[in-house]
């Protein structure tokens, strides 16, 4: 059998079985956020692009904010059978892209976001085994649903699993 990449855009988020992948690009600040049962071998990936939709004026795509989308992915995965007590989480991403000076938090989106998604999981009581977040470089990510490794390429920083 043939494994393919299923590919995750931005605010949005993708399931695979086993031995598919999960990949998403361009990791800035944004957060993946990467959710795994190693019973069933089936991964959930989500690429959030900010923390709260309660800060929005209007919700037009509830996968872009951390607390509805990775609501939004654990139902979804639920019905693809897993438990999710077995769930564990990896995350990347949340850099600080841009450096303004004598800025506030509120400018700190990738802070912001991992703060957000680690909130989120663990009020799911989801525990995260694996994290590469922070700096100021991108990532490209790849779940691997056979193992729940993930990969993460980062230029000029090289190529690493956790």
């Amino acid at each position: 059998m043939a494994i393919e990449s299923v590919k995750v855009g931005i605010a949005d988020f993708k399931i695979a079985y086993a031995p598919n992948n999960i990949i998403t690009v361009g990791l800035g600040s944004c957060v993946g956020v990467c959710l795994w049962d190693s019973f069933s071998k089936i991964g959930g990936m989500a690429h959030i692009m900010l923390p709260s939709s309660s800060q929005a004026r209007a919700v037009l795509n509830k996968k872009k904010y951390a607390d509805s989308c990775i609501a939004l992915l654990i139902n979804e995965m639920c019905k693809y059978g897993i438990n999710k007590k077995r769930l564990v989480a990896k995350l990347a991403g949340g850099a600080r892209m841009f450096n303004f000076p004598g800025s506030n938090d509120i400018m700190q989106i990738g802070k912001r976001n991992i703060d957000a998604v680690k909130d989120v999981l663990n009020a799911n009581g989801i525990q995260i085994v694996a994290t590469d977040v922070g700096g100021s470089f991108g990532r490209t990510i790849e779940l691997y649903t056979e193992d729940g490794r993930l990969l993460i390429k980062t230029i000029n920083k090289g190529v690493k699993f956790i």
